[in-house]
This record gives structure tokens, sequence and C-alpha cells, in this order.
């Protein structure tokens, strides 16, 4: 969609206070003989008149209702006003979640899936242009095809690194055999030893984040997705972990993607496992002390 204008005004129900005026941040609508009117030839298509308008006579073509349809919960309807929200309970849903390394055999509902893509496309994107793509891994089958891929990439790679040579010429070679190629070798050697699956902790299915060229800060729109998604997950019974180690290995790999259908001139941000968790925590922690200074 881009900046085409799709917003439009019924002037029978506009009243010309002006709401949609004050709020428009591409000053995409201006007050003409008291009525709003779609003067301007872009829009970030964000809905804020919309969302103000108290008669409803704005309206933005590009926004699809269904994206607050869903098919596992009801959300509840409504605008909720600044200071409405139930502060505590969010801050405690937050400070519970945790990454979950351990599974349950079960199978996470497609339509879990779908509702948890539609939660993460409620996050904001810089100049609202939404250039994310969300991928869906729905079972054991398709996590271990990718595990496979994976593993493969990470012996290649550690091949590599034990090479004193190489590591002596690509410093993030160092770091990685300093850091992890021991950790990944045992895990590797597990997984075709018929073991555990370590890189996705044998979580039963997976959403991946991309984005399409011309996001203007794509890997920030698609970590706070991520994030709405890691949230709504723990509120709907499911755990969660971010998979950084696949991340990386797409940037280097083009079987892997290829596996997750990375288009060329697209980008892998975030690879996010959801299952039943198989662990039993009793509260939630702290967090280190953060360093916080005034500018």
């Amino acid at each position: 969609m881009g900046m085409q204008v799709t917003t439009t005004i019924d002037h029978e129900l506009c009243i010309g206070c002006g709401r949609c005026i004050k709020v428009c941040p591409q000053d995409t609508i201006s007050l003409i003989e008291g009525k709003a009117v779609v003067t301007g030839r872009m829009s970030l298509n964000c809905g804020h008149c919309q969302a103000i308008c108290p008669t409803g006579a704005a309206r933005v073509g590009a926004l699809d209702p269904e994206t607050h349809s869903f098919k596992t919960f009801t959300m509840t309807p409504g605008f909720v006003p600044f200071g409405g929200g139930a502060t505590p309970e969010l801050v405690s849903l937050m400070a519970s979640r945790r990454s979950t390394r351990n599974y349950m055999d079960t199978p996470v509902p497609m339509d879990v899936l779908h509702d948890l893509v539609k939660v993460g496309c409620l996050a904001p994107s810089g100049t609202n242009c939404q250039l994310w793509k969300f991928g869906i891994i729905p079972d054991r089958e398709g996590m271990l095809k990718i595990a496979r891929l994976t593993m493969d990439f990470f012996s290649r790679t550690n091949r590599l690194a034990a090479n004193p040579l190489v590591r002596l010429f690509v410093p993030q070679l160092r770091e990685y055999h300093r850091l992890y190629a021991q950790a990944v070798e045992e895990s590797i050697r597990e997984f075709k030893a018929g073991g555990r699956e370590s890189l996705f902790h044998g979580a039963p299915a997976a959403i991946t984040i991309s984005s399409k060229p011309g996001a203007s800060c794509p890997a920030e729109d698609a970590l706070l997705a991520s994030q709405n998604i890691l949230l709504a997950a723990h509120s709907m019974g499911y755990g969660t972990c971010l998979i950084g180690m696949l991340v990386e290995a797409v940037r280097h790999d083009r079987a892997i993607r290829d596996a997750l259908r990375v288009l060329p001139g697209e980008r892998l941000h975030s690879v996010i496992v959801v299952g039943v968790p198989n662990e039993d925590w009793k509260r939630p922690c702290g967090r280190m002390k953060p360093e916080i200074f005034n500018v």
C-alpha cells in the first residue's frame, strides 16, 4: 500500500471538530469550510483519524477489520483510555514470561499460531510501513527439516573455526570458536545420534518474522512484534523462546533461507518457537540492575 491515500471522510457525519487533523502525522486532512477534507497526497494509513473521530466520519480503507478478529479468543471491544489499563497485571505478565527450553509433544493448533501473528501485527512499526512477513512452521516435521539444515551449516562453520589460520583473518570466527564451537559440536553430535534436538529445544512449532525491502527500521519492527507474540503466547498457555542462532545462520546459508522462504532483498530478524511448556515455574524473578543515566 505504501503511502497511498485511502482515507475518506463522510461529510454528512463530519462535525468539523478538527480532531482528525490534529492527530494526522502526514497532514493528509485539512479543514475546509467547517468540514474535514482529504487534501494530502500521502498517508501513513495509521488510522489515527478513524480512531479519534467522534462520529465515525473518517475511514481508512487500507485497514483490515479482520486484524481484530481472532479464532481462539474474543478481543474486548472499545478503546482502552490512557491510564485505563491494568498495570499490575500487565507487569506481572511481563515478569512471568520466561524463555522456555522444555516442551510437551502437544501440537500447537494452527488457529493459535495465526492469532499470535495477528497479535504481533498490533505492534508499532517505523512510519507505520508494516513491511513484515510472518512464516509459520506448524509441526515437528518442519522443525526437524530446518534443524537439519542449520546443523549442517554449523558443522561447516565449526570446521572453518577449527582452522587457526582462518580464525586469524576472520575475527567473528575467533569469537565463535572461543564461546560457542564446543557446545555447538556437542549438540550436533547428540542430534545426529538421535538424541535431543537442542536448536529448537523440542518445540513443536515456530513463527518467523522477516522484513520486505523498504522498511525504515525493519529489525526494530520485527522485535516489537516479537514481544507482542511472546507475551500473548504466555497468556494463552504457551511457552516461547527466541532462536538467535537460526537468525544468524540464515544470513550466511542460502539453503536455510530458501527453506524458510526468505526471498532476495528480504531479511530474517526473529524466530520464535512455540509450544506447551514442560516446566513448572513458581515465581517471577528480577532482572540484572540496569544502567540509568540522565542525558
